[in-house]
């Protein structure tokens, strides 16, 4: 379980086909069994992986959208653990806007979990020292991307529905129709 600068704010990172990592991950922040963790991919050809039908909205949302600060939800794959979906049959994923942090994920193999990374109820972690006030030896690794300067999450869009829906707004609040 690693802890890394996103293009939003930090997040804790692990293998999504790791079950075992990422419910350390949950539990290290305390989160809810019934909320799902998004993913961050290297480049939009690794939702395959992840999303088990890129449909025609998935694909131009990402198109218009990616990289950048939006996540989209879609089904999932029947093999991601249920510790990533919490039992909703869809994920988020995104690819970050942000070159570096993009690499970091591709030398991940390609996806990362990108929860963030603070314990639920707290402000997400904006810098390294931020994550260790927070979580201490708790954590891996903690990559120090310096301070983010975000001011908003990813938006979350579900496009599993028509017409798309906004589960979270954020940093991305127009274009959706």
């Amino acid at each position: 379980m690693i802890a890394f600068r996103t293009d939003t704010f930090y997040g804790l990172g692990a293998d999504p086909f790791n079950a075992t990592a990422v419910a350390r991950i949950k539990a290290l922040k305390g989160r809810e069994e019934n909320k799902p963790i998004l993913l961050l991919l290297a480049d939009a050809s690794v939702a395959d992986r992840f999303i088990a039908d890129r449909s025609k909205q998935f694909e131009e949302v990402a198109r218009k959208f990616w990289p950048g600060p939006l996540t989209i939800v879609g089904r999932a794959v029947a093999n991601l653990p249920s510790e990533i979906t919490a039992g909703t049959g869809t994920v988020g994923v995104r690819v970050p806007a942000d070159d570096s942090v993009r690499e970091l994920v591709r030398q991940c193999g390609g996806a990362l979990t990108a929860t963030s990374a603070n314990p639920s109820g707290r402000e997400p972690a904006r810098s390294a020292q931020q994550v260790i006030d927070y979580f201490g030896e708790r954590i891996d690794l903690v990559v120090d991307g310096g301070e983010v300067t975000a001011t908003e999450p990813s938006t979350v869009l579900d496009v599993t529905t028509s017409p798309p829906r906004v589960l979270r707004e954020g940093a991305v609040f127009t274009g959706f129709t």
